[in-house]
C-alpha cells in the first residue's frame, strides 16, 4: 500500500512539465485570446485615460517651478505606492472588477505621462513662441500648432515607455481577479509549477510590449516626418 503511494508520487513528478507545449496553447487558445483581449483593453485604457489627465497636469505644472515640483511629486508619490495597497484603496469604490486594476494603471502612467510631457513642453524654444505671440497667435492656437508639433518627439517618448510600463503591471490585476495574461502565469504557478502555461503567459506579456512599441514608434515617425529629415 505505502509502494503504492509512493509509485503514484513519483508519477506525478516525473510528468512532462515542458517549458513550452503547442499542444497546451492549440488547447487553450480560446483562453489565451480572451486574457490577451483583456491584456490589450487595459494597457490601452490606461495609457488613453493617463494621457487625458497628464497632459493638462502638464500644461499646469509649467506655469512655475513651484507647480511643476508639487505636480511631479505628487505622480511620484503615487507610483511609490505598492500595488496590493493601490488595489485596496480602490477595491471599495470599485469592488473586485477590470474597473479596479483599470484606475491603479492609470494612477502609475501618470509619473511618466506627466513628467516627458512637461519635458516637451518646456523643450520648445522662448524665442519661438514669442515669435508665435507677434504674428498673433492665442494661447490654443499656439498650442496645436506650435508647441504641441515641437514637444511630440518627447510625448510619443512619454506613451512609448508608459505602454510597456502598463503591459507590465497589467498582470498584478490577478489580485482581483483581472490580471489578462498574468492570469496564465498565476495559474501555471497553481497547478503545480506548469511550465508551459507560465512561460506563455510571459512570453506573451513580452510580445505585447514590443509589438505596442514598435507600433507606437511608427506612429511617431508618421506624425514626425520634419525629425526624419533632419536625421536622414
Amino acid at each position: 500500500m505505502l509502494s503504492a503511494g509512493v509509485d503514484a508520487v513519483l508519477a506525478v513528478d516525473e510528468a512532462p512539465n515542458p517549458w513550452f507545449d503547442g499542444s497546451y496553447v492549440a488547447d487553450n487558445w480560446d483562453t489565451i485570446m480572451g486574457y490577451l483581449g483583456e491584456h490589450v483593453r487595459l494597457t490601452i485604457g490606461a495609457v488613453l485615460i493617463g494621457t487625458a489627465i497628464a497632459l493638462p497636469l502638464a500644461l499646469l505644472a509649467r506655469r512655475s517651478r513651484l507647480l511643476g515640483g508639487a505636480v511631479l511629486g505628487l505622480s511620484t508619490i503615487v507610483y511609490t505606492i505598492p500595488s496590493l495597497a493601490m488595489f485596496a484603496l480602490i477595491f471599495p469604490f470599485t469592488g473586485l472588477s477590470a474597473t479596479t486594476v483599470l484606475v491603479g494603471l492609470t494612477a502609475y502612467s501618470l509619473v511618466i505621462l506627466v513628467r516627458n510631457f512637461l519635458v516637451g513642453l518646456q523643450g520648445v524654444p522662448a524665442d519661438v513662441q514669442e515669435a508665435a505671440r507677434g504674428m498673433g497667435y492665442g494661447a490654443v492656437r499656439r498650442f496645436w500648432q506650435i508647441e504641441l508639433p515641437l514637444a511630440l518627439p518627447a510625448f510619443m517618448a512619454g506613451l512609448r515607455i508608459a505602454t510597456v510600463s502598463t503591459v507590465a503591471l497589467t498582470t498584478v490585476g490577478v489580485l482581483v481577479g483581472h490580471g489578462g495574461l498574468g492570469q496564465l502565469i498565476t495559474g501555471g504557478f497553481n497547478a503545480n509549477f506548469y511550465r508551459a502555461e507560465i512561460v506563455t503567459g510571459a512570453v506573451g506579456c513580452v510580445l505585447l510590449a514590443l509589438v505596442a512599441d514598435v507600433v507606437l514608434a511608427g506612429v511617431e515617425r508618421l506624425l514626425t516626418p520634419w525629425a526624419r529629415a533632419g536625421r536622414a
